[in-house]
């Protein structure tokens, strides 16, 4: 080894210029974060005995959308002038640890309270569905850690350690609605009517008042679930386990109602549908069963798969032919995206804490709609791009001005060491004949109405 290679090793890379930001762009989770009062909220829903909960937690928020998988990297927030661009004070890494460690059960669900309050205020200001309708796909997905101390961990199905949490996310935008963590053992169903419960009522609170379609696959078909379903006025869409009368009732399709349906290269599909009965007496009942079989084209492969294999499910969309039902059925794998997302950047790929309520809260953090990092991005820009300024102006939650044109959030200091954000008001108009710019009248409240003396008095 040369000399300098010896003395590279030597060397360490830090970064405390006053002036730089390494992380700009929180700016503009920083201004959603000010505009619904998220610190205060945390602050109020939140007893742990600790002081300033709010900033904590926004401070784990705040370090995952910089990338932060350890909570060691809080740090980065605190580094150069990042602390400039967020609304809060961001707190050391021991102290953020010390308080995620206190959390039990019950610190939990306030935080599910307060999630529940964030996604009706987000939706309340245009990023809501309102009364359309919405589909929500239901799915739970492994974990995996590495630690055998850790808190709940266990060998589930898949033969992997780790936890076995549900989510529910909305499709079309991919945001997590809500979330539950379970122990890494815990059977795919398990929960689920308790869960759909406590999603039915976050939705509904939250603003969504139109038709609700709920997807989802073969490990939560039970009629417990469904008939629960049924009892909140939801649609549902789920997949079948392929079992002996199943078989029986696929194979008893005539060949001509099967219809062809466009699918991948290489590959033939067809689509049916039959009337599948369960249970006699008082006990039967009768659902609409949608059947889609595929098979090889390529005469080599056929060799070796020459029968057709078959995927059903069970649907009460009766709004819907075979194909679309088909067709919106099997979008339901969009939700693998939201939870690759989930995984790769958005905290769930490392859960560092062994404490097994710490890993709910983590998940909890996770999930909240613009509070959940991956659903942070989503949130600003439905509200800042696709939902008219109008909208919001009508239900008096965000300031006159579109966020793009709006002031950087109260408490973010030092604009000017990191530029004009996309969120600072634009530069002052020159009027032509005049030698300074325009000025806005500080008489004039933030809907255009004259203040009063008293206001203008109090500042």
């Amino acid at each position: 080894m040369s000399a300098l290679s010896r003395s590279i090793d030597r060397l360490k890379a830090t970064f405390d210029h006053e002036g730089l930001v390494a992380n700009a762009g929180l700016i503009v989770p920083a201004t959603l974060i000010d505009r619904l009062g998220l610190e205060d909220l945390i602050d109020e829903h939140v007893d742990t005995g600790s002081s300033r909960p709010g900033r904590k937690i926004l401070t784990v928020v705040a370090a995952i959308l910089a990338g932060a998988t350890h909570i060691d990297h809080v740090d980065m927030l605190r580094a150069g002038a990042t602390e400039r661009v967020l609304p809060f004070r961001p707190m050391a890494a021991s102290t953020v640890g010390t308080f995620l460690r206190t959390f039990t059960f019950g610190h939990v669900r306030q935080l599910d309270a307060v999630a529940g309050r964030v996604l009706q205020r987000a939706w309340q200001t245009g990023a809501g569905p309102g009364g359309k309708p919405i589909v929500i796909d239901l799915d739970s997905t492994i974990c995996e850690v590495h630690g055998k101390q850790k808190q709940g961990t266990r060998y589930g199905y898949t033969g992997v350690l780790g936890y076995h949490p549900l989510l529910a996310t909305l499709a079309g935008t991919g945001e997590i609605l809500f979330a539950r963590m379970r122990h890494g053992s815990a059977h795919t169903a398990r929960g689920a009517v308790r869960f759909v419960d406590e999603l039915v009522a976050v939705t509904r609170r939250a603003g969504a008042t139109g038709p609700v379609t709920m997807r989802a696959d073969s490990g939560f078909w039970a009629w417990k679930l469904i008939d629960r379903l049924d009892a909140h006025k939801i649609c549902w869409s789920i997949t079948v386990r392929l079992h002996k009368h199943m078989k029986q009732a696929i194979a008893a399709i005539p060949d001509d109602d099967w219809i062809d349906i466009d699918y991948t290269i290489g590959g033939h599909a067809q689509v049916a549908e039959t009337i599948y009965t369960t249970g006699k007496g008082k006990h039967a009942r009768s659902v609409r069963l949608v059947v889609r079989r595929t098979r090889l084209t390529d005469r080599a492969q056929r060799q070796l798969w020459p029968d057709w294999r078959h995927h059903a499910f069970i649907t009460n969309r009766n709004d819907l032919t075979t194909i679309e039902a088909d067709q919106f059925h099997r979008e339901h794998a969009v939700v693998e995206l939201v939870i690759r997302d989930l995984k790769e950047g958005a905290g769930l790929e490392h859960l560092p804490s062994g404490n097994h309520h710490d890993t709910h809260n983590t998940l909890t953090i996770n999930r909240s709609p613009n509070r959940q990092p991956h659903n942070h991005q989503i949130g600003v820009f439905r509200l800042s791009l696709e939902q008219p300024a109008a909208v919001a102006r009508q239900r008096g939650l965000l300031d006159p001005k579109p966020l793009s044109e709006s002031s950087p959030p109260k408490g973010v200091r030092g604009a000017g060491a990191v530029g004009r954000s996309p969120l600072s008001p634009p530069p002052a108009k020159v009027i032509p004949g005049d030698s300074a710019p325009q000025q806005s009248d500080p008489s004039r409240t933030a809907t255009g109405g004259r203040r009063s003396a008293a206001q203008n008095q109090a500042g």
